[in-house]
């Protein structure tokens, strides 16, 4: 399915968002934001989808925000940064926590440039798999700016505070092997798209119910205090016991391995 600057495909039970501005290394306009936007309250709805695969054309991922296309429209720059509460996500936000409140496993397949708001939208990734070339920063401070598209979210989980210091900081641009070593990057592949492909058909084999689960697990628990942990994983234990697909689950580990989940439950 097409959109002016986001191509949707369905394979299967697997989502691959592609962003479509090759001429442009993919850079961030302001319809690119809303079609991302879009496309993520899609997904959401969609209980079909198992996992979702995020990547770019043109043999880049994103090289962050184009901020001629932006800044030209005082109006846009307004759009993007609006929101009624604090505490609530903007636009600009929304396309990189968006991906995290998706109840499904998000696969970021990154390959040549991945900068500043490109960057951001790859943290809100659960996975990122990136090829030996690819090239990534934090880059915002070269423009006199903070980064404020939510990847701090995802940051401040994946690296020291130092490390997340000395790149936000520097604007430094690292290679592939370096990000892994900081723990930005989960795998490095000659071919991300495809491998990220496989490890999709892989959590195919899991329970959607128990990947949703396990996603809404680490990501409100990982920083929580111990009562709140121990809470939501009695909470989810029950509610998945009481599901479909655990008895499915079973099935599949004792009897029959072809057996195909249900649609994944509501509440998740």
């Amino acid at each position: 399915m097409f959109h002016p600057c986001v191509k949707l495909t369905l394979e299967s039970q697997i989502a691959i968002v592609e962003l479509q501005r090759p001429e442009k290394y993919n850079a961030l306009n302001y319809e690119m934001f809303t079609e991302i936007r879009r496309v993520q309250k899609r997904l959401a709805k969609d209980r079909d989808i198992r996992v979702v695969i995020l990547t770019g054309s043109g043999g880049n991922f994103c090289s962050g925000l184009d901020v001629g296309s932006v800044m030209s429209s005082p109006l846009q720059a307004l759009k993007l940064l609006f929101k009624w509460l604090p505490g609530q996500a903007n636009l600009a936000q929304q396309v990189s926590i968006g991906w995290r409140r998706l109840p499904v496993p998000v696969i970021c397949a990154l390959e040549g440039i991945c900068y500043g708001g490109g960057m951001q939208i790859a943290l809100g990734a659960d996975i990122r798999v990136a090829s030996p070339d690819c090239r990534l920063s934090i880059m915002e401070a070269k423009w006199g700016l903070v980064p404020d598209m939510a990847g701090f979210v995802g940051l401040r989980e994946l690296v020291t505070k130092d490390i997340a210091m000395l790149l936000t900081l520097s604007a430094d641009i690292i290679d592939a092997q370096q990000a892994q070593q900081y723990g930005l990057v989960t795998q490095i592949s000659e071919h991300p798209l495809a491998h990220a492909k496989t490890l999709a058909k892989q959590l195919l084999n899991t329970s959607p119910d128990a990947s949703a689960a396990i996603k809404h697990n680490i990501n409100r628990s990982w920083r929580a205090c111990e009562s709140s942990l121990l809470r939501r994983e009695t909470w989810s234990q029950i509610r998945l016991l009481l599901g479909k697909n655990r008895a499915i689950a079973a099935l599949r580990q004792t009897k029959d391995p072809q057996r195909r989940y249900g649609q994944r439950q509501p509440w998740w």
